[in-house]
């Protein structure tokens, strides 16, 4: 069983180089674009292409931030996820980048489609209001999965040990 849990640290390590190299492909990828989008002077479609290469950095900071969850939660903790302490934390780490992703998406998606083509609005619409449900359960989540934390207060307090730890 520990060459098992060895195996998955090493995974996850992996894992997380790999999300960090997208993350950094994304950035240049981000950062050509929108340098050469200067290339047409500052216009409209400079914008466009400012815009779009703003949706790519959203990408790379998301990737960014599964690599560092990642690397954090699985290879240098080794945390077992089965306290509801330790369950609402993790989860908060990515649901908040996704959230945040997905709420820059959906704007750099309604630029698009103002500026370009007024049908894809409804789609932009869409992910920002499935952006604001997903804000909402997790909301909904934090509040109820609050309640079950007060039945194991000492999982709290070893989280909170950790955090300390980790942060020296």
């Amino acid at each position: 069983m520990r060459g098992m849990l060895i195996a998955f640290r090493v995974a996850h390590a992996l894992m997380a180089v790999l999300f960090a190299v997208a993350a950094l492909v994304l950035m240049a990828i981000a950062a050509s674009l929108g340098w050469s989008s200067l290339d047409h002077g500052l216009d409209k479609r400079s914008g466009q292409e400012m815009i779009e290469a703003v949706g790519i950095l959203t990408a790379a900071v998301v990737a960014l931030q599964i690599s560092q969850t990642l690397a954090e939660e699985e290879v240098v903790r080794s945390v077992q996820v089965s306290a509801p302490t330790r369950v609402r934390r993790y989860l908060s780490r990515f649901i908040v980048v996704v959230v945040v992703a997905l709420s820059i998406e959906g704007l750099v998606a309604t630029f698009k489609a103002v500026n370009q083509d007024i049908s894809h609005l409804t789609h932009a619409a869409a992910v920002l209001l499935a952006t604001a449900a997903l804000l909402t359960a997790w909301g909904i989540f934090v509040r109820l999965n609050r309640a079950a934390e007060e039945l194991e207060p000492e999982a709290m307090r070893e989280a909170q040990r950790e955090d300390d730890k980790f942060q020296r």
